[in-house]
């Protein structure tokens, strides 16, 4: 799961900001989106009971520290997640929340691209109607959003041949059916933007989502081009040379790693390391003090071997 916006909505005369709640789910690669009002615990529960109460109880969450939790009180100036709150409430629901390593949002790229995809295109279709959208108008949208995604197919080894089998959509798993979304009724135009009813304006913009997701999506339709090759694993001891993007130039920070944290499939992709950090004191002086991070191995650099 993660969040994305913020997209701006008119009630009257005020202008409010809301949110996009967005899940997918890894098995199935379905996505579902909520709006929500803002990023703080009371609207994110409430975006997770709608998405439970339509979908079902949910056995795993997954999200990252970034952009989600930990950047909500600093990028966008809001209200910060109580993530410990909201483990707890999941604990009670029976279902598990892991958070990623910080600095490593390659691990959600799963997610990290569907709201991509929709991000952007989202964004370019509201702003042709600044102003324009309430919050029902927003909610709509984001579910004939979600509506398209879902059926795009999942794989494409024989979608040129036309012999073969229909390709296997996510809205084929989550409604076990073969029919596509009721069609919109009607040729809409953009003079709808203009005009007082507000279902056809939401609806060109639904088209207007479909012809831009359409052509973005077939783009990215490619084969991955790294992480192929096998590697050995960083066992602990290792010298390692931390890649940090805010470090300024000819300071490089080493580390030790001193615990590694295994896959199931027996990859090590994050480790802790230990690090030597030089800190003022109460009477001025510099002291050496130690300090324990936790980085992916994609933002290591391996120097020396342990023995």
């Amino acid at each position: 799961m993660d969040c994305f916006g913020p997209f701006i909505t008119k009630q009257g005369r005020k202008e409010f900001k809301r949110y996009g709640l967005l899940f997918t789910c890894l098995s199935s690669r379905a996505v579902h989106v909520e709006m929500i009002d803002d990023l703080s615990s009371d609207a994110f529960i409430n975006g997770l009971r709608c998405f439970i109460a339509v979908r079902g109880k949910v056995r795993q969450i997954r999200s990252d520290q970034g952009n989600n939790f930990v950047g909500a009180k600093n990028e966008l100036i809001l209200k910060e997640l109580n993530v410990e709150r909201i483990t707890s409430y999941l604990a009670e629901q029976d279902c598990c929340f892991l958070m990623n390593v910080p600095c490593a949002s390659h691990v959600g790229g799963v997610w990290e691209r569907q709201i991509r995809t929709i991000r952007s295109v989202l964004s370019g279709v509201v702003a042709l109607c600044p102003g324009r959208l309430d919050d029902s108008s927003l909610r709509t949208l984001f579910y004939e959003a979600m509506a398209i995604v879902n059926s795009r197919p999942l794989s494409v080894e024989t979608i040129n041949d036309p012999m073969s089998l229909e390709p296997l959509t996510p809205n084929h798993i989550l409604t076990m059916k073969s029919s596509v979304p009721l069609p919109p009724p009607g040729k809409f135009v953009p003079q709808d933007m203009y005009l007082r009813k507000r279902w056809r304006r939401v609806q060109y913009l639904t088209e207007q989502f479909w012809s831009r997701w359409r052509k973005e999506y077939l783009q990215n339709l490619n084969r991955r081009q790294c992480w192929t090759k096998p590697r050995r694993n960083i066992k602990v001891g290792d010298i390692v040379l931390l890649l940090e993007p805010d470090v300024a130039r000819n300071k490089w920070p080493l580390g030790v790693v001193v615990k590694t944290t295994a896959a199931k499939d027996g990859l090590v992709r994050k480790v802790q390391i230990q690090v030597g950090t030089k800190k003022l004191s109460q009477q001025g002086k510099r002291e050496n003090k130690l300090a324990f991070l936790e980085r992916p191995v994609q933002k290591l650099v391996l120097l020396l071997e342990s023995t």
